[in-house]
């Protein structure tokens, strides 16, 4: 069964493409036709391509990667922050820096520098520092955290990047691509979908388009995540099983040469 349906992207307002003349020609395949000068997306496709990558972010999560949503157009920042939250994922709303994947350990230093202000503010080694340079310090640890705080715990370079809007977030599509990171995109008809390894065509300005797909895979994750735990359960389960049989088989023995003793003794009165 399909995880999101025809009519509801259509209610969400997923079909809506751009203006004819702004259109990219490479993504005539998922363009059903055009209306008074605008380009309407084929929503059967985007059912299918929805399926598509959430089976493969399913994948990801279950072997307990990590996946870096990116949005940082105003009517996005909220829905990919709530989204991502939910299932444990790291996420960029606010700006995308440069090198953030492709530079990553700078990026990794600035999240430490993060980590150690608060350190040094909560066991009192800032106590002597006068107001103004307390803070400096208070806006440089706010402005990190605007920055990097969603993804202070990404500690290595995620597995997958999940971006809405591929044409505004180009910089961050172009670093994943020379890394080799696979990127879902919801992409629009004015986008260019050639370098998105999982393309979900759809309305991207539209708050509620966003949401559906967003939902939609985050579920995904969400049962991957589930999947893993209960696998995790089982292993766990079935390690406490075989060292209690490991415990046991000693036990057993035992017994075994207890019950032998008395009959070995009896023998020679029988004689």
């Amino acid at each position: 069964m399909s995880r999101t349906s025809f009519d509801q992207l259509l209610e969400a307002g997923c079909h809506f493409g751009h203006l004819h003349r702004k259109w990219n020609p490479a993504m005539k395949p998922y363009i059903y036709m055009e209306r008074n000068g605008i380009h309407i997306i084929d929503l059967h496709k985007t059912v299918a391509k929805i399926d598509e990558a959430a089976e493969v972010l399913k994948g990801i999560a279950k072997s307990g990667k990590k996946i870096l949503f990116v949005a940082t157009k105003k009517q996005s920042k909220e829905v990919v922050a709530e989204k991502a939250s939910a299932v444990n994922m790291p996420y960029v709303n606010e700006r995308w820096a440069g090198g953030m994947l492709t530079n990553f350990p700078t990026i990794r230093k600035a999240v430490k520098k993060m980590t150690n202000i608060d350190k040094l503010m909560s066991d009192g080694t800032f106590s002597n520092l006068s107001k103004r340079e307390l803070l400096q310090i208070s806006r440089q640890r706010a402005k990190l955290e605007k920055n990097l705080g969603s993804i202070a715990d990404l500690t290595r370079l995620p597995s997958a990047l999940f971006v809405v809007d591929v044409m505004k977030e180009h910089i961050a599509v172009k670093e994943a691509n020379r890394l080799g990171i696979p990127v879902f995109g919801i992409v629009d008809t004015n986008s260019d979908p050639r370098n998105i390894d999982y393309v979900i065509p759809a309305n991207d300005d539209a708050k509620d388009s966003v949401e559906v797909i967003l939902t939609a895979c985050c579920a995904a994750i969400a049962e991957g995540l589930e999947e893993r735990k209960a696998e995790k359960a089982d292993e766990k389960a079935s390690a406490e099983q075989a060292e209690e049989a490991a415990e046991a088989k000693p036990r057993r023995a035992a017994r075994k040469v207890e019950e032998a003793a008395p009959a070995e003794e009896a023998a020679p009165a029988a004689e």
